[in-house]
């Protein structure tokens, strides 16, 4: 299993809950109005793709097939309405209780 981290506008947000339940995504954290910062590039900047844009993100737990799925729909979304800044943060989960 893994663990993906999604940011994003709230313009996205029925989307990705409707993606996460195709999925059959077993559990989730919902965050609102998360502040942060960052680029494509991973040089700090303001405008388009600033996470300063997002207002939301959403913790869940993937099973290993179902994290490329995932992110290609996913990188679809952000390419659609690149002003959105959608972005996604996958790691593998060591432990759980």
């Amino acid at each position: 299993m893994k663990s993906v981290l999604i940011t994003f506008d709230q313009a996205y947000y029925e989307r990705i809950m409707a993606l996460l339940d195709r999925l059959g995504c077993r559990g989730f954290t919902y965050l609102e109005k998360v502040q942060g910062r960052g680029s494509k590039t991973g040089d700090p900047h303001f405008g388009s793709h600033a996470w300063p844009s997002m207002c939301s993100a959403i913790l869940t737990i993937v099973d290993d097939s179902k994290v490329d799925p995932l992110l290609d729909t996913l990188h679809i979304m952000d390419l659609e309405t690149e002003q959105l800044g959608l972005r996604a943060f996958v790691w593998n989960i060591e432990r759980t209780i």
